[in-house]
């Protein structure tokens, strides 16, 4: 059977187990129809890039789908009809993904607090990224500052 990733959004009002319900009503429509649900992860509540139907955050949820086209196709239907779901979208992949999805080890690097190399225009230790040393770099006085 084809294999597909279903991610959808819900509104951001919900509270989290609206959403799980959400998620199972997904998993009984594709196991109703022959097909298996392979895993499902939440990405919580995450801000959108601009609003969808006056919501500014939504609650992200997928779904990786080994089904039938035809079980696919109601899927969509029943998730289009949802008033709660304010975005989706289903995509047929070669294969899954094994282990965590990369928003899943995002989500897990910035709850550890582990930004990476987004420091503010610092490297590791906190010197500037200039390698010379203070004194030895050309200094801007006032006037070139202001007229910069």
């Amino acid at each position: 059977m084809p294999l597909y990733e279903h991610v959808f959004l819900a509104r951001q009002d919900l509270a989290q187990g609206q959403v799980d319900a959400l998620a199972e009503t997904a998993t009984r429509i594709v196991t109703e129809g022959q097909g298996k649900v392979v895993k499902t992860e939440t990405w919580g509540l995450r801000g959108l890039a601009y609003r969808i139907k006056k919501n500014r955050k939504a609650h992200y949820v997928m779904l990786e789908i080994d089904a039938p086209a035809a079980v696919v196709a109601e899927l969509e239907r029943q998730t289009a009809i949802n008033e709660d779901v304010i975005r989706y979208m289903t995509i047929r992949v070669d294969a899954h993904e094994a282990g965590p999805s990369a928003m899943m080890r995002r989500n897990e690097r910035s709850e550890r607090g582990d930004r990476g190399d987004r420091r503010g225009g610092r490297d590791r230790d906190d010197r500037p990224r200039d390698d010379r040393p203070r004194e030895d770099r050309p200094r801007r006085d006032r006037e070139d500052r202001d007229a910069a």
